[in-house]
């Protein structure tokens, strides 16, 4: 990341496609690492809205660019958010494999709290 931003490219389900299509630009974004570690570890902001995914070889898929914010302090594990009352009703919670989802204020302002993490 030279110039201080990433493309988000490469996203191939519907339902997170839409979701990467509701982002605007100034949105913050949490990082979530769907490997072993399976943990929401940094923050970012949308720095370009939805635009054609040149990765795609074929279909309407877009992706959007990011800036990176910040690593969290303490990365929030799937497991902590599932076992939160808060959390527990994030997409995420759902569906861990859906790689774009919406979070609400109170489970962003939640995940910054147990990531003791200030923005």
């Amino acid at each position: 990341m030279k110039d201080g931003k990433t493309v988000w490219t490469g996203v191939r389900n519907f339902a997170a496609r839409n979701n990467l299509r509701a982002m605007k630009s100034g949105d913050r974004v949490f990082f979530y690492h769907s490997g072993a570690e399976k943990s929401v570890g940094g923050l970012a902001r949308v720095v370009k809205e939805f635009y054609p995914d040149a990765t795609a070889d074929e279909g309407d898929w877009s992706c959007v660019d990011l800036a990176p914010e910040k690593a969290l302090a303490k990365p929030v594990t799937l497991a902590a958010i599932k076992a939160d009352k808060i959390l527990k009703e994030m997409k995420l919670a759902k569906q861990s494999r859906l790689s774009v989802s919406p979070v609400t204020r109170k489970q962003f302002e939640r995940l910054l709290q147990l990531a003791e993490t200030k923005i």
